[in-house]
């Protein structure tokens, strides 16, 4: 979770209690706590094989044996008949450890991955959810098509959902849609192959609390220990800006100098997020750090100083990696057209001091129904689908995801018209003082969970009458 997710460590073992070891003790903790909506849990692959095979094994990504197959799939099924929704693997190279290494089930063959498939099947799953080989760009095209081809075999085979990550690559802007014809393909065979969608470009956030472009440069670690808001106020301070400006980042750890190098690379296609007003993501190009460094004859480093400095509430930049190659959200755009494509694809709680897309769905209704000019848009009619009844149908949530008599009150009251989404900020309320991002909304009026309502214009209520949710054969 540390090195893939980005959550700290300290979050992990500090803020959290380890009340169990298999997990239908996992499931049964969960039982006990009550939270301001439900939730439901799926199996993931990497615990699960080093539960059996060790960390020696698991983590060196050691071919299982028959034995070790077996054990993983009776636990499989076990958590199945315990109420999980699913089951999630990851097979991507850039999903690496802290320590660099390759998360365990990368490369899990087929034997492991199809035996785990029949015991989520048999044991009342629903969901086979893949990171595949391929999210990464430099993958070939044959990667591709075999990471395919044995996602749609299994899904065909086993009756299971199985749902894969679709992104768009600076690199190959185009490879998205082989990836969404093929799974069309497997579909008109009778295999259930889902694409999961962003609601905007996926990238991370830099600033003055998060990924900093200025940090190790000795002039800013100067001023480092003041509050954020002392600190723009420092830096602008003219002689304060000349000093580090001028300076290069200095450490000795080479990990932290090569990380400072990357965020100074890649300013160039970062774009400003205002602080104070309604974030744009879907900025031309000529309003990135590079253009306006080009318009204006200076460094990306200074547009990029003067950006963060020029309001005295944090601003923060918007580096997107992916879904952003054209400058614009057609390409979004055009995966959700997919007849079968679903809004799957956010980080909501991972890398929590760099990403915050647990605002996407309140993105979804102010840009994609309300605010968009740069292409077509939602009706409210499908935006408000996509949110609810579409993946509640997937997950077969069937006692959800419409507002019908004898169905679960669960809804939002929006006023649409001033419904607006704020800017990204840091907070500092995670175990032992850990940071993370969050996105604050104007506009609702009210959540309803289960009939009682668990926030009032904004505010929390303090009800908690969200519980475990399982699957449909519990």
């Amino acid at each position: 979770m540390e090195g893939v997710e980005d959550i700290p460590g300290t979050a992990l073992y500090e803020g959290m209690t380890w009340g169990w070891e298999s997990f239908p003790e996992y499931m049964d903790v969960l039982r006990t706590r009550e939270w301001s909506m439900d939730v439901g849990v799926q199996l993931p692959h990497g615990p699960l094989r080093t539960f059996v095979m060790g960390d020696e094994r698991s983590g060196g990504n050691e071919e299982a044996t028959p034995a070790d197959v077996a054990e993983m799939a009776r636990l499989a099924r076990e958590a199945m008949e315990a109420g999980a929704f699913g089951f999630t693997t990851s097979r991507t190279l850039g999903h690496l450890s802290s320590d660099g290494i390759p998360v365990p089930g990368t490369f899990a063959d087929d034997d492991e991955l199809f035996a785990i498939a029949k015991a989520v099947r048999d044991g009342g799953g629903r969901i086979f959810e893949v990171a595949m080989a391929g999210i990464v760009a430099h993958d070939d095209d044959a990667v591709i098509k075999r990471e395919l081809d044995w996602i749609g075999t299994m899904a065909k085979e086993t009756g299971l959902t199985a749902t894969f990550i679709v992104l768009q690559h600076n690199q190959d802007p185009t490879r998205w849609r082989s990836e969404m014809d093929a799974a069309a393909k497997w579909r008109a065979e009778g295999a259930n192959v889902v694409p999961l969608v962003a609601g905007r470009p996926f990238g991370v956030l830099l600033g003055l609390e998060t990924r900093n472009p200025f940090r190790l440069r000795p002039s800013y670690e100067a001023i480092a220990h003041l509050s954020v808001n002392e600190r723009i106020v420092a830096m602008r301070d003219p002689g304060t800006r000349a000093r580090i400006l001028s300076e290069q980042p200095v450490d000795d750890d080479e990990t932290k100098m090569l990380g400072q190098k990357g965020l100074e690379m890649v300013l160039p296609r970062c774009y400003v997020l205002e602080s104070g007003v309604e974030p744009d993501y879907e900025q031309d190009p000529s309003r990135s750090i590079g253009a306006l460094s080009q318009a204006r004859g200076v460094p990306p480093m200074e547009i990029a100083y003067d950006a963060l400095t020029a309001s005295d509430e944090p601003t923060m930049l918007l580096l997107p990696l992916f879904n952003y190659a054209d400058g614009n959200h057609d390409v979004l755009y055009d995966q959700m057209m997919d007849d079968a494509a679903i809004l799957g694809l956010a980080d909501g709680g991972a890398h929590c001091g760099a990403i915050c897309d647990a605002s996407i769905p309140t993105y979804v209704l102010t840009h994609w129904v309300k605010g968009r000019s740069r292409g077509p848009r939602l009706s409210l009619e499908d935006g408000v689908r996509r949110l609810t009844s579409q993946p509640a149908d997937v997950y077969g949530l069937s006692d959800r995801g419409r507002i019908e008599v004898g169905k679960r009150a669960d809804f939002n009251v929006i006023d649409l018209d001033n419904l607006q989404l704020m800017a990204p900020h840091a907070v500092h309320d995670l175990p032992a003082g850990g940071m993370r991002l969050l996105q604050d909304a104007k506009g609702y009026d009210a959540t309803v969970v289960a009939g009682v309502v668990t926030r009032r214009n904004g505010a929390d209520t303090g009800a908690r009458p969200g519980r475990l949710v399982t699957n449909g054969a519990v």
